[in-house]
């Protein structure tokens, strides 16, 4: 027996699927799909909150300085002439980071190769590209997804049978993060 379901489909095409389910999952917390997939999809999803839960506070805070633009009260950029030409005004300021440690952004990383890049649309400006915003979702892994699941060793989705489909009679379910 093989180590994995072929889904009917090319590799590179079972790959892209995987991980567009993988990342639809972690993003909206349930998904509805085929039997077979949702196995698949299992074996990824808790591969990678495994890996959050692991790394979940390898980290330490640093303090640095950071530059930032002066507002007015209208929260435009502050501009002052300088030699002749437009400036924007900076002030220096304190700000805490959290600088991952080694293996907390090797974890990082590899959930990057899994995970696709999510823009979220608002509701109300829906077609404009202004308003909308990149969702990091390996820091949702870490700082919302992997706090639930610090006392359970595994086991963090769940398959529900829902029935047949009507066109192909193939059985759908649910996964979702438990």
């Amino acid at each position: 027996m093989g180590k994995y379901r072929k889904l009917g489909r090319t590799s590179s095409q079972r790959k892209a699927l995987l991980r567009n389910q993988v990342t639809a999952l972690i993003y909206r917390g349930k998904i509805v799909t085929t039997e077979t997939k949702a196995k698949e999809i299992r074996k990824i999803a808790e591969s990678l909150i495994a890996m959050a839960v692991r790394e979940k506070d390898n980290y330490e805070e640093v303090t640095i300085k950071a530059k930032v633009p002066r507002k007015d009260k209208d929260g435009k950029r502050v501009k002052e002439v300088v030699d002749g030409k437009k400036m924007t005004v900076y002030d220096e300021v304190d700000k805490t980071i959290k600088k991952d440690k080694p293996s907390r952004l090797h974890a990082r990383r590899e959930m990057l190769k899994v995970l696709y890049p999510v823009k979220e649309v608002p509701q109300e400006a829906a077609g404009r590209k202004k308003n909308t915003k990149q969702v990091d979702l390996v820091a949702k892994l870490f700082d919302e997804i992997a706090p639930k699941y610090v006392g359970r060793n595994g086991g963090y989705t769940r398959i529900i049978k829902i029935g047949q489909r009507k066109g192909d009679a193939a059985m759908e379910v649910v996964i979702e993060l438990v």
